[in-house]
C-alpha cells in the first residue's frame, strides 16, 4: 500500500482507540488543537472551492472529523470524571473564555448548540436533500443537453464524456452530503446528552470519589464539562458551517471571497445610495451623526471609487477587443484555422431552421443521435459528429450533406407537409408536390395535413420531414462509410480492442500489419456494408494470414470468409438466399485476366470489348431482377468475387457479391439466373 494510504488507516484505528485507552491530558490537549485546527482548515477550504466537486471527499471527511470529535469526547469524559482534570486546553476554555461562571458557560454552550443544530445544520441538511433530488431529476435533461451540444459540434465527444462524468458525480456529491448532514445533527446533540452526563456525574463522583464539598465539586465539575463542551462545539461550529458552505455553493469562476467582492460590490451606485440612506437615519433618528456619518460616508466614497474602476475597465476592455480583432485581421495563424474542414456537415435552408431548433419542437438533433447508435450496432463504425448550420445562400427547403467540405447528398423537404411513397401505380387522386424520394429514388409526394388522411386511408406510407432527411443521411452514409474511417479512427477502435485483447492486438499490430494496412481492410468490409464490429474475429484472420500476404484486398477476402455467420445472416431470409450465378464462362473469362505484378499484387486485365460484354449482361440481370421487385445478390467463386465486384460497382455499388465460402452450409441457395458471357 502506498504511504498515504496506510497514513489514512492508522489514523483511523487510532481514533477508535481514543474511545478504549485512556489518555495523557497532555496528549489530550494536543488532539483537542488539531481539532480545532483541522476543523478551521475544513472551513477554509470549503470557502475556496470554484464548485462543490472540487472537494468532493468532504462527505467522508465530515464523518471522519465527527468520529475524531466524538473519540475526543469520550477521551476528555474520563479524565474528567476520572481525575477531575481536563487537560490544559479545557481549563483555558472552563476559566478564561467564559470568565470562570459555569452559568455564563452553560448559555454560550446553549447558544452554540441551537445555532449549530437548528440554523445552519438543519439548513444544510435540507439543501443537500433537495440539491439530491433536483440533480437526479435533472439528469435526463442534462445529458439531452450534452448530446445536443455533441452533434452540433460545440463540444467534442471526450467533453461530452467529461460533463457527463461531471453530472454523475454531482448526483453521487449531493446524495452523500444528504446523507452526512446527518452526522453533524447528530453530534450536536451528542454533545448535549455528554455535557449532562459529565455535569451530573462529575457532581456525584466529586463528592463520593473525590471527598469534594458540594460547591467544590459543583464549581469544578461544570467548569469543566462546559470547557471540554465549547471544546468541542467551536470545531462542530466550524464544519457545520464548512457543510452550510459547500452544499449551497454554485459554480463559478471563483472562490467564496472572490465571488462576494465580485457580486456585492459590483454595484456602486447602489453602494452610495445605502450610504446616504445610513446618513440619513443619523439625521432623523436620535441615532446620530456621530456614528451614521462615518458609516455612511465611507459607502459613498467607495461606491465612487468603484464607480470610476469600473468605467476605467470597460473602456480598457474596448481598447483590447479592438486591439484584439485587428490582430486577427493581420495574423497568418488565424487565416490557417481557416482552412480545417468538418467530417460532416448538414447545411440547411432558412426554411428548414425549426427542424434543428428543439425549442420549436425540432428533433432532427435526437435522430442524429439514434443514426450515430445506428451505425454502431450495425456497422460498428463511429460516425464523426455531424455539424448543422443554416445557410443562406440555400433554397428555403433545401437541405445539403457535405463530408469533408464536399457535397454527397441533397434534398428538399417541406414543412408542414408529409412526404407520402407512391406505391404501384398512382391514380393521381392525390394532390401534392410531385418529387423523386432522396434516399431510394421512389415516386413520392409532398401532401397537406389535409391530404394526408386521405392518402393515408387510400393505403400510402406516409412519413414526416425530420424522418426523410434522417432516412436520406442514413443511407448515404452507408454509401460513404469507408471513407469516414482514417487512422485516426482506426487507432481509437484498435486502443479499444487492446482493452479486451491485448495479446491479439500487440501480436498484429505494428509486427504484421500497420495501423494503415487494418484501415485499408476495414474500408472494403465497409465498402460492401460488412460490419466491422466483431473487430476480434477481424484481427484474428488478420494474424492468421497476414503472414502470407500484405495485400489488403486479398486480406479482406480471408477476413470475409471467417464471418460467415454474420454475411448469412444479413442477406438471408427464413434460411434462403435469392442470387445471380456467375456462369462458367464469366468465371473464366474473369480468371483468365487475373494477372500478377512483380510485388505479388494481383490485378484484372481485361481486353475492352470483353469488358464491355460483361458490364452489359450484368447490367440486363440486375435491371430484370429489380423490375421483379427483388434485390439482386450475385454469388460466385471466391477466386474471382472481388474482379466481379469491380464491375458491379459501375453499374449499382449497393449490389452486393458474394462467394460460396462466405455462405454457411445450412443456408438454402436459390438462383434466379445465371449470368454467361
Amino acid at each position: 500500500m502506498k504511504t498515504k494510504d496506510l497514513s489514512v488507516l492508522v489514523v483511523v484505528i487510532l481514533i477508535v482507540t481514543m474511545m478504549i485507552i485512556p489518555l495523557p491530558t497532555i496528549l489530550l490537549d494536543f488532539l483537542l488543537i488539531c481539532n480545532i485546527s483541522i476543523s478551521l482548515l475544513i472551513l477554509l477550504v470549503a470557502m475556496n472551492t470554484k464548485e462543490p466537486l472540487e472537494f468532493s471527499i468532504f462527505p467522508t471527511a465530515l464523518l471522519l472529523t465527527t468520529l475524531f470529535r466524538l473519540a475526543l469526547n469520550v477521551s476528555t469524559t474520563r479524565s474528567i470524571l476520572s481525575k477531575a482534570d481536563g487537560g490544559h486546553v479545557i481549563e483555558t476554555f472552563g476559566s478564561f473564555v467564559i470568565g470562570g461562571s459555569p452559568v455564563v458557560g452553560f448559555v454560550v454552550f446553549l447558544i452554540l448548540v441551537v445555532i449549530q443544530f437548528i440554523v445552519i445544520t438543519k439548513g444544510s441538511e435540507r439543501v443537500a436533500e433537495v440539491a439530491a433530488r433536483f440533480t437526479l431529476d435533472a439528469m435526463p435533461g442534462k445529458q439531452m443537453s450534452i448530446d445536443a451540444d455533441m452533434n452540433a459540434g460545440l463540444i467534442s465527444e471526450q467533453d461530452a464524456r467529461v460533463r457527463r462524468q461531471k453530472i454523475e458525480q454531482e448526483a453521487d456529491f449531493y446524495g452523500a452530503m444528504d446523507g452526512a448532514s446527518k452526522f453533524v445533527k447528530g453530534d450536536a446533540i451528542a454533545g448535549i446528552v455528554i455535557l449532562l452526563i459529565n455535569v451530573i456525574g462529575g457532581f456525584i463522583i466529586g463528592m463520593v470519589i473525590h471527598g469534594m464539598g458540594f460547591t467544590e465539586a459543583a464549581s469544578t465539575f461544570t467548569l469543566l464539562s462546559v470547557g471540554d463542551g465549547l471544546v468541542s462545539q467551536v470545531p462542530a461550529l466550524l464544519i457545520s458551517t464548512a457543510t452550510g458552505i459547500t452544499v449551497t455553493r454554485a459554480a463559478s469562476n471563483g472562490n467564496l471571497g472572490s465571488d462576494i467582492v465580485e457580486q456585492v460590490f459590483s454595484y456602486p451606485k447602489l453602494l452610495m445610495i445605502v450610504g446616504v440612506t445610513i446618513t440619513l437615519f443619523g439625521l432623523l433618528t436620535p441615532i446620530g451623526l456621530m456614528l451614521t456619518v462615518p458609516v455612511g460616508g465611507l459607502l459613498v466614497f467607495g461606491g465612487y471609487t468603484m464607480k470610476k474602476s469600473v468605467e476605467k475597465e470597460e473602456l480598457l476592455h474596448e481598447q483590447m477587443e479592438i486591439e484584439e480583432m485587428e490582430e486577427d485581421i493581420r495574423s497568418p495563424e488565424k487565416v490557417i484555422n481557416l482552412l480545417q474542414l468538418d467530417p460532416l456537415e448538414l447545411e440547411i435552408g432558412y426554411g428548414l431552421i425549426p427542424l434543428a431548433d428543439q425549442k420549436q419542437g425540432g428533433d432532427i438533433l435526437d435522430r442524429i443521435v439514434m443514426i450515430r447508435r445506428q451505425f454502431a450496432i450495425e456497422l460498428g463504425l463511429i460516425i464523426p459528429t455531424i455539424r448543422i448550420r443554416d445557410n443562406l445562400q440555400l433554397p428555403a427547403n433545401q437541405y445539403v450533406l457535405k463530408l469533408r467540405g464536399n457535397k454527397i447528398a441533397s434534398g428538399e423537404v417541406y414543412l408542414d407537409h408529409y412526404l407520402a411513397m407512391i406505391q404501384g401505380d398512382d391514380s393521381g387522386d392525390i394532390e401534392g408536390i410531385r418529387v423523386i424520394e432522396p434516399a431510394f429514388g421512389l415516386p413520392a409526394v409532398w401532401l397537406t395535413s389535409e391530404e394526408k388522411q386521405k392518402a393515408e386511408l387510400m393505403g400510402y406510407m406516409i412519413v414526416d420531414p425530420p424522418s426523410v432527411i434522417a432516412t436520406h443521411l442514413t443511407e448515404v452514409l452507408k454509401q460513404y462509410a469507408h471513407q469516414l474511417l482514417h487512422r485516426e479512427e482506426t487507432q481509437e477502435l484498435i486502443e479499444h480492442l487492446k482493452e479486451t485483447h491485448p495479446n491479439l492486438v500487440n501480436e498484429l499490430v505494428p509486427n504484421l500489419l500497420s495501423v494503415g494496412d487494418i484501415q485499408k481492410v476495414l474500408q472494403n468490409l465497409l465498402h460492401e456494408q460488412i460490419s466491422i464490429r466483431d473487430l476480434a474475429a477481424i484481427f484474428e484472420t488478420l494474424a492468421d494470414y497476414s503472414i502470407y500476404s500484405k495485400d489488403p484486398k486479398i486480406l479482406t477476402e480471408y477476413v470475409r470468409q471467417s464471418l460467415t455467420r454474420q454475411i448469412t445472416e444479413q442477406y438471408a431470409d427464413n434460411g434462403v438466399i435469392h442470387v445471380l450465378t456467375a456462369g462458367a464462362t464469366l468465371e473464366k473469362g474473369i480468371s483468365d485476366s487475373i494477372q500478377q505484378t512483380e510485388a505479388g499484387a494481383y490485378y484484372l486485365s481485361m481486353e475492352p470489348q470483353l469488358s464491355r460484354r460483361i458490364t452489359e449482361q450484368l447490367q440486363q440481370e440486375i435491371q430484370r431482377v429489380m423490375k421483379a421487385g427483388s434485390q439482386p445478390i450475385f454469388l460466385t467463386s471466391p477466386s474471382i468475387r472481388m474482379y466481379l465486384k469491380q464491375f458491379v460497382d459501375k453499374i449499382l455499388p449497393t449490389v452486393p457479391v458474394l462467394a460460396y465460402t462466405e455462405l454457411e452450409p445450412d443456408i438454402e441457395i436459390q438462383s434466379i439466373g445465371v449470368v454467361n458471357i
